[in-house]
């Protein structure tokens, strides 16, 4: 069976940290890229960072580029991402996500057709 469990969502000041985790099994984790999306109230569901298991290949929405790095653990079938200077428009529902398309733009482009996703952790940013 295919999990995908993420933790480390909460509430945080504008400026602040936390940092997501997404644990997975059942499936070869070096086969697939793994992403994060996010999903704010009243909007549509964007994409945020993925990476590529097998290469380490990053790739970062322009929103989030310097200040949310991407990471994976293979020995744990772990990836991690650090969010570091938050903002309250990073406020959302955070899902972790696994695809084997290469972790590039595309990777974000059909959420609908993505492989595996987690349930979803909260995000609050306070301002």
């Amino acid at each position: 069976e295919v999990q995908l469990v993420e933790s480390g969502g909460g509430l945080v000041q504008a400026g602040g940290s936390l940092r997501l985790s997404c644990a997975s099994s059942g499936f070869t984790f070096d086969d697939y890229a793994i992403g994060w999306f996010r999903q704010a109230p009243g909007k549509e569901r964007e994409g945020v960072a993925c990476i590529s298991s097998s290469d380490l290949n990053t790739y970062y929405v322009d929103s989030v580029k310097g200040r949310f790095t991407i990471s994976s653990d293979n020995a744990k079938n772990t990836m991690y991402l650090q969010m570091n200077s938050l903002k309250p428009e990073d406020t959302a529902v955070y899902y972790c996500a696994a695809d084997q398309t290469p972790c590039n733009w595309y990777f974000f482009r059909f959420p609908s057709a993505i492989d595996y996703w987690a349930k979803g952790t909260l995000v609050t940013v306070s301002s």
